[in-house]
Order: structure tokens, then sequence, then C-alpha cells
């Protein structure tokens, strides 16, 4: 689907504030209430909107303590992969997991409330995933940038 700039203008105001009511972007985009429901509409049909979400401020849930953990399993076999893909995804503490290139097979995003915790975490969760061959850890000490906006 080709975007125009109107429908790049409606998904950059939808990023900032989803909430927004179709008349609220009427008004900012100079189209009639029914063109953006179209719109809208089109581009959740079309899959360019996925989903709409509530984020959390996670010093108030008690999750501020964020470690990103580089994970090598011992071997790179195809029932290895899909074995920790399908358990990682169970594991609540994990809100990302990318299987990347290098020295590291996975790095997870983990949210916990402290450094007891991620210890506990690692102790009876993590580490108790089969094929996982070593872990390294590395602690965020403060968020520079964290952004859910893509630019079109």
């Amino acid at each position: 689907m080709n975007l125009d700039a109107t429908d790049k203008k409606l998904l950059m105001l939808l990023q900032t504030d989803s909430r927004r009511t179709t008349k609220e972007l009427s008004l900012k985009l100079n189209l009639s209430v029914t063109a953006v429901y179209e719109r809208v509409k089109k581009l959740e049909r079309e899959g360019i909107i996925d989903k709409y979400v509530a984020l959390l401020n996670n010093k108030k849930v008690q999750k501020a303590f964020i470690v990103f953990c580089h994970i090598k399993l011992v071997q790179h076999i195809k029932e290895y992969l899909t074995r920790f893909e399908e358990e990682v995804k169970k594991l609540d503490e994990v809100l990302e997991c990318y299987h990347v290139s290098g020295d590291y097979d996975y790095i997870l995003k983990i949210y916990v409330q402290d450094m007891e915790a991620y210890r506990e975490f690692m102790v009876t969760k993590l580490t108790t995933l089969q094929h996982i061959g070593s872990t390294h850890s590395t602690f965020v000490i403060s968020e520079v940038k964290n952004t859910n906006i893509i630019t079109i």
C-alpha cells in the first residue's frame, strides 16, 4: 500500500496519541470525520496499524530495573532455536526478544523490580531453559531515548 502525505500525518498523530477522536483528527488533517474514519479503517485492514496499546510507566509499576541479556545457545540447530523461542515467549519479565547475528544468538530486554528480582529471575526461570550455553547481562544506568514512533 502506498501511503500519501495525509496517511503519513494521520499515522504520526495516532502514534503520538491513539486516543484522539476522529473529530480531533479531522480538524488536524482538514478532512471530514468520515474520511478520517475510512482512512484509519483502511490502515487497520492493511495491517499498517497493528494494534492500540496503553504504555505503562515502568517506575510506577515497580519494573524500573531494565536489563539487556545476551544469550548464546550451545548449538545453532533449528530444534534448539525453536524450543528457546517458545520458552522465552512465556517469560513475563521479557518484553522483547531478538534473534541476532554476532557473538550472541539472542538479546532479551527484561523489566524487573530490582537486582534481587533479576537474580531470582535468572536462577529460577531463564537459566532453567534448555540449550543456553552462556548469558551476559548489561544493566541500564539511564534511559536516553525510548520511543515507539516510527517516522515514515
